[in-house]
């Protein structure tokens, strides 16, 4: 099989398209045929060798765990029904998805619906799984004002579609004309460019005398400080992520403790423990969650596709903020 491998921690180039021996499913395990890779930031900073969610992986290895496509071969101890079946499934601690096959136990799987193809699957087994993990700290409806930062992005993108499917007014930010007109398209009630000075006058200006109730927010830096702002009493700031923090902020909070208790407003980190505990300790609950409202037609994920042999290019494009919604690898 054509595999992307990891020799050394280091830049994209790093990554080197390679031909490994297929590998062969354990007892309790399944293999699949890969039609598509998710790609995470998690993966550009354990290319580096950073550690985070995951432990730094030995080297060389296979990076990559969200994968979907068909089941081609199974353990002794699995069900042969799972043959032939379109699947995904997040394959955990253990990397091995930027391959044309990859082998994972038969319990993390989730039949493909139909309505949907694997890279909008993959999109929903990890980005959905986390954008359901984030509404678990919010109750959106009618009387809601979200405000979301990078709305064109993968996590972005749903929770706009699920702020508007709760009847809520959605702001959505993103950076640069193009990626606004994908907000816009997306069905936010208001697209503005958080690259230019005045977007927080535009907000305001939209919502008259109504003020944010939510903040979803993966920027950080000035802009979360600014979208702060616009949050009114009783506001609750979600953050899962600081794209556009500086190194020198790296973990500083958007405001001191106090300020925001002199505003009425909470701010919480919402991502790992915190999230799972929400979830009963149980990230299936996440994936079932987010399968459901695919199937249902009331979340659809927004891809960008590259070559499996491109991995390095989409990393690139990650790492730079170049890319919109999902980025998956395509075997």
């Amino acid at each position: 099989m054509h595999a992307i491998r990891l020799h050394a921690f280091g830049p994209a180039e790093n990554l080197r398209y390679e031909t490994l021996p297929d590998p062969a499913p354990a007892a309790d395990q399944v293999r699949i045929t890969v039609a598509a890779a998710g790609v995470h930031l998690v993966d550009t900073a354990l290319r580096k060798g950073l550690p985070g969610p995951y432990l730094v992986p030995e080297l060389p290895t296979v990076p990559g765990r969200e994968v979907a496509g068909t089941v081609d071969a199974v353990g002794a101890e699995v069900d042969p029904s799972w043959l032939g079946k379109r699947v995904v499934a997040h394959l955990g601690a253990v990397p091995g998805g930027y391959a044309e096959l990859a082998v994972t136990e038969a319990a993390r799987l989730h039949e493909i619906p139909a309505n949907l193809d694997p890279a909008e699957a993959v999109a929903m087994i990890g980005t959905g799984r986390t954008t359901m993990g984030i509404l678990q700290f919010t109750e959106l409806g009618p009387d809601s004002v979200a405000l979301v930062t990078a709305a064109a992005g993968g996590i972005g993108t749903l929770l706009v579609q699920y702020a508007k499917n709760a009847g809520a007014t959605v702001i959505g930010l993103a950076g640069g004309p193009a990626k606004v007109e994908l907000v816009q398209r997306n069905g936010a009630d208001l697209a503005v460019d958080y690259l230019l000075a005045d977007w927080p006058e535009k907000v305001r200006a939209f919502l008259a005398d109504r003020r944010a109730s939510v903040l979803f927010d993966s920027v950080g830096g000035e802009t979360a400080r600014s979208a702060l702002d616009l949050l009114g009493k009783g506001g609750q700031h979600l953050v899962y992520g600081a794209s556009g923090q500086s190194p020198k902020d790296a973990g500083a909070p958007a405001l001191p403790q106090e300020e925001l208790a002199a505003r009425g407003i909470t701010s919480e980190f919402v991502l790992g423990p915190p999230m799972l505990q929400r979830a009963g300790g149980e990230l299936r609950t996440l994936e079932d969650r987010a399968m459901e409202e695919a199937a249902a037609g009331r979340l659809r994920p927004a891809v960008q596709r590259f070559p499996l042999a491109d991995a390095a290019l989409a990393h690139r494009a990650l790492e730079s903020r170049g890319t919109t919604g999902k980025v998956v690898l395509i075997p």
